[in-house]
This record gives structure tokens, C-alpha cells and sequence, in this order.
């Protein structure tokens, strides 16, 4: 390929590849470049910060996250800032969504489903004891480490989203209402930690049944379904399950079950261990301060630099499920967020042949140089999916294709790439002979 691409470094970090979009921030995959480390890097516009009315209370939550080490909860190594950006750097979770899971096998068994609603309460507990609350918690904030253990991200940084209002209390506008307490919903105003703990019984009922308990293609439906906790327990489900799901599940939150309650419940406590770690953890606030105080002595600049458009081992490690470098060119791989495939065919092909297969499926295509956004004309049940997808040269003959979901609907995205995939058959290289064996 004849192009080339910019390379960018934060300080001592150099930025890969975007894995994550939201409406006030941006996620890119990092690497340490004096450690080697991979790490997430959130991005935030520091004018939309800086207008906000928590700033006090973003600063502070933070603040508290990065004192915080906890095995459940994605850490926040530093804090930085630019003129115009801040940049939190994270811990970055090797093993994936939780969610996709269940997308790609289905309801858990009980067994397993409790051992992760427990880390899952294990990280609320915690962070709730130090006065941070999530507010959002849902499938895309559930990540797994390389051993396959539960680390809830985004603690402390969910504020961005939520306003304070002349009664004191903490309002939202809620996007996606699935997870979302009734309360939350009514916009009355709630409390942090009984609305954490509704979402917290979501996810398990999703666990356990493979599916949501409050869905409805109508809106206002769905609100009355949350509302009243119309649903239903599949037929598989346990009585002690029930029993516990039932007083999560509570519409009025001061009748809710607590979670020192939940750590009583016979369900909940089969098999549980309490997490070990040294909660003495020595970290410095020096760097926050200065973000939000905006020292400009403490800036840090985005230094850019051109090179050509491939992809070193590094990267090519890093973007493969569990270090497995089969998963990068096996065309049978798990649907996520975000899955490549590698071709043979030139990029200009490749190209064409996706803007072909697209355009039928209901998709404008924007093209810049050997990347392209896809915008769906129609909108989903969260807004109009957009997918990015760029081509990357792994050799001189062999190139690899990234689809990530930009914005909208996971399901929805899913659905879309397997009916893209059946029209780039012949796109796809699939190597029969390709076997991976680790080193000895």
C-alpha cells in the first residue's frame, strides 16, 4: 500500500487503534513505550468537561478511582491533559466483554453465573464504600482480564452523563433504559446505590436466562415494563435464584435488598470467597489536580508522525483474542464489538467490494484513504448503527480487515457483519494449513 498512516504518542504512551465511542469520550488502545504495557486510553473533550456542572464531582471520583485496587475494577493509572483533551489512562482488559459470552454461547449455568454476579458485587460494594457509584452499569462496562475475571469499568467516570439539578439530586437522560432502575427513569431524582443494584440484577437475570427481562421494540412500553417489573423467570431458573432476583428487582428502592443482604443470601453465598488484595495502595493525586486546575505547565502534546500503513508484532499480538494469533486469520471466529478477517485480495478491492456489499444492507459509506465509515439511513433500537472499518497491511500480499461497531446496537452489529460476511466470501482468505503452535 502506497498511503501512509500517522502514528501519535500522549507523553509516553503510543496510541493504536479506537475501541471505544461514546458521546463524550473515545477509547484507544495504547502502549507504554517504556514499559511495553498495553493499556485503554479514555479521551475526553476537556471543553465539554470543563462546561459541565459536576466538574467538583468528576474531579473527586477520579480522584477516589485512583486510589482504588481492586482485582473486579479496571484501574486508572494517570490522568492527563493537553489544551484541549484529557487523558485517562487505564487498565486494559485482555479477555473482552462479559456480554459477549452471552452472545456467543448463551445463558450461563448457575455456577458460573454466580461466580461472576459475585465479583460484580464484590466491585460495587467496594467502590460504593469510598462513595463512588456507577450509575450505568451495563454489558458494554463488564470486561474480562486474561484469566477470565469480571473487571466493571468506567467507576467515577459515569458522572459525565448525569447533571445535578436544583433539588441536589442526581438526574440523567438514559439512552438505553434496559438496565436502568425505575427511579433513574422517572427522573425524580435517586439514590447512587440502590440504582446500581437494579442493573446489578439485570445482568444476572441476563446470566442466567440469556436474554433481557424488561424489552420492547416501543419505548414507552418498555418503561411501563420497568416500571411495574413485568417479567418473567425462564423455566431452567432456580427457586433460591428467583427468590434473590425478586427483591433485587424491587421497584421501590427503599424496600430494595441491600448489598450487606445480598452477601447473607444463601444463593449468593454458595462457593463465595471474599477478594484479597492490599487496599493500601500508595498513588499520587498530583497528576489530577493539575488536569482540573489546568496547569499548563503539566500539558502533554499529541506528537504525530507518518509511517507507512502496517502492522508491527506488537500490534498484531494485541489485537488477537487471548494472544492467539490463529483467532487473527480463522473466519469462524466469535462475534464481538469489533472482529477482523485477513484477505489477499488488494486494498482497493477490498474496498470496493465491502462499499458493494454494504449499500444493499441499508448503508451510506463515507471512504477515507483505506478506511470507512458505515452509517445505517435507518435507525435501531439504539440509534443508527455505525461501523468503522479499516485496512491494515500484516504482509506485502496480505492485508487484515478490522469492522468495529462505532455507535448503536451490539446485536444489531452482530446481525450486520454476519450478512456482510456472506457477500465477501471471496474476499476472505481462509487458510487451511494455517496452524499457530506456541513457543516451547
Amino acid at each position: 500500500m502506497s498511503t501512509t498512516k500517522v502514528k501519535r504518542r500522549v507523553g509516553k504512551y503510543e496510541l493504536g487503534r479506537t475501541i471505544g465511542e461514546g458521546t463524550f469520550a473515545k477509547v484507544r488502545f495504547a502502549k507504554n513505550t517504556e514499559t511495553g504495557e498495553p493499556v485503554a486510553i479514555k479521551i475526553i473533550d476537556k471543553e465539554k468537561v470543563l462546561k459541565h456542572k459536576m466538574v467538583e464531582q468528576i474531579k473527586r471520583e477520579i480522584s477516589t478511582m485512583k486510589l482504588i485496587k481492586h482485582p473486579n475494577v479496571v484501574r486508572i493509572y494517570e490522568v492527563m491533559g493537553s489544551k484541549t483533551k484529557i487523558y485517562i489512562v487505564l487498565e486494559y482488559a485482555t479477555g473482552g466483554e462479559l456480554f459477549d459470552t452471552i452472545v456467543n454461547h448463551g445463558r450461563m449455568k448457575e455456577d458460573e453465573a454466580r461466580r461472576y454476579f459475585q465479583q460484580l458485587i464484590n466491585a460495587v460494594d467496594y467502590c460504593h464504600s469510598r462513595g463512588v457509584y456507577h450509575r450505568d452499569l451495563k454489558p458494554e462496562n463488564l470486561l474480562l482480564d486474561s484469566h477470565g475475571n469480571l473487571k466493571v469499568s468506567d467507576f467515577g467516570l459515569s458522572a459525565l452523563s448525569q447533571q445535578i439539578k436544583d433539588d441536589g439530586l442526581l438526574h440523567t437522560t438514559c439512552g438505553t433504559p434496559n438496565y436502568v432502575a425505575p427511579e433513574v427513569l422517572e427522573d425524580q431524582g435517586y439514590d447512587g446505590a440502590m440504582a446500581d443494584l437494579w442493573s446489578c440484577g439485570v445482568i444476572l437475570f441476563v446470566l442466567l436466562a440469556g436474554y433481557l427481562p424488561f424489552e420492547d421494540s416501543n419505548l414507552m412500553t418498555l418503561y411501563k415494563k420497568i416500571s411495574n417489573a413485568e417479567f418473567t423467570f425462564p423455566p431452567w431458573t432456580s427457586f433460591p435464584a428467583k427468590r434473590l432476583l425478586t427483591r433485587i428487582l424491587d421497584t421501590n428502592p427503599m424496600t430494595r435488598i441491600t448489598i450487606p443482604e445480598i452477601l447473607e443470601d444463601e444463593w449468593f453465598k454458595k462457593g463465595y470467597k471474599r477478594p484479597e488484595f492490599d487496599e493500601k495502595y500508595d498513588a499520587s493525586l498530583d497528576d489530577v489536580d493539575a488536569v482540573f486546575n489546568d496547569s499548563e505547565e503539566h500539558h502533554v502534546t499529541e506528537k504525530k508522525e507518518e509511517e507507512p500503513v502496517s502492522l508491527n508484532a506488537f500490534e498484531l499480538i494485541s489485537m488477537s483474542a487471548g494472544l492467539n494469533l490463529g483467532n487473527l486469520f480463522d473466519s469462524e471466529q466469535e462475534f464481538k464489538r469489533e472482529t477482523r478477517f485477513a484477505s489477499k485480495c488488494p486494498p482497493k478491492e477490498i474496498v470496493r467490494k465491502i462499499e458493494e456489499a454494504a449499500k444493499p444492507l441499508g448503508f451510506d459509506v463515507q471512504k477515507k484513504n483505506y478506511k470507512l465509515r458505515l452509517a445505517k439511513v435507518k435507525a435501531g433500537r439504539k440509534g443508527n448503527l455505525s461501523v468503522a472499518t479499516e485496512i491494515l497491511q500484516v504482509a506485502p500480499s496480505l492485508h487484515m480487515v478490522e469492522v468495529r461497531k462505532a455507535k448503536g446496537d451490539t446485536l444489531e452489529f452482530h446481525k450486520f457483519f454476519k450478512n456482510l460476511s456472506k457477500t465477501l466470501k471471496d474476499v476472505v482468505w481462509k487458510s487451511e494449513d494455517l496452524q499457530m503452535q506456541p513457543a516451547a
